[in-house]
């Protein structure tokens, strides 16, 4: 009985790192969007989760998740580089499962161990570690970037599979890797406060048994203050089978995915960024 007690406690311990899928952005993590704004419904997939991405008691981004095709929309994030090592581990979010699960991101051994779940309970309501095993030409290319966080735990945060794709290894460790690493350096010169949205467009092609969508494409676009009378913006898209990227206006990006998805007009963010 105090083996069992101790175990129950030692677990709750292990709670620390959160996300938390919640009703809206406008209500539980609007920080991350400039102007409060998050892009429009155009967007919006079939069967939606919205995440508050939490760790150790802390937001430190915001994911659009696509329940059905067990891929991130987009995620939302300041761009605060900083030093540090790559995070190693990798997390899951227990609430895509059930709201009756802890409102945290937490690492797969620890649920299948200490919370009675089962790999197959978690393999429907989202991507897992087995789904991005052994594949060819492709591994896990995150939307928001740990390299874009200035410590330790906010880079941590960034390492859960509902901020992953399928991404074209070639691309993730080439032309994609140096739009993140020094296009967004140069561009943010003299910027006070950078807001990144960053996404992947549906693809007709899956991994993992039809589990994981494959995107065609991944995008990511940025709405940097400069003062508070000047702003600029820029973006970028990339097929997401060629190791090259596209430099982009805000407005060409919008309107680039408002013809890949088929729907509204896009909007990514609030109207007082340039899209020209």
């Amino acid at each position: 009985m105090l083996l069992l007690l101790l175990l129950q406690v030692w677990a709750s311990c292990l709670w620390l790192a959160g996300s938390e899928v919640v009703t809206s952005f406008e209500s539980s993590c609007p920080q991350f969007f400039f102007r409060e704004t998050p892009p429009n419904e155009a967007l919006q997939p079939e069967n939606p989760a919205w995440i508050c991405q939490n760790y150790k008691n802390q937001y430190y981004f915001a994911t659009l998740y696509d329940r059905n095709r067990r891929i991130p929309v987009y995620s939302a994030y300041l761009y605060q580089p900083g030093p540090g090592k790559r995070p190693k581990t990798w997390m899951v979010e227990p609430q895509l499962m059930s709201p009756a699960y802890p409102k945290t991101m937490e690492k797969e051994w620890t649920l299948l161990n200490y919370f009675s779940v089962s790999l197959d309970q978690l393999s429907k309501s989202q991507a897992i570690l087995k789904d991005y095993k052994n594949l060819t030409g492709l591994n896990r290319g995150h939307l928001n970037p740990s390299s874009h966080h200035p410590d330790s735990s906010s880079r941590t945060a960034t390492f859960t599979l509902t901020n992953i794709v399928p991404q074209n290894e070639k691309l993730n460790g080439g032309a994609w890797n140096n739009y993140e690493q020094q296009t967004m350096t140069r561009r943010t010169q003299g910027c006070n406060a950078t807001y990144v949205v960053v996404g992947a467009v549906p693809g007709n092609n899956y991994i993992a048994k039809g589990r994981v969508n494959k995107p065609s494409h991944i995008w990511s676009s940025a709405c940097c203050e400069v003062d508070t009378h000047r702003r600029k913006a820029w973006a970028v898209i990339a097929e997401n089978d060629k190791n090259e990227v596209q430099l982009l206006t805000l407005g060409e990006l919008e309107d680039v995915l408002t013809q890949l998805y088929g729907r509204d007009q896009v909007s990514l963010f609030h109207r007082d960024c340039p899209r020209e």
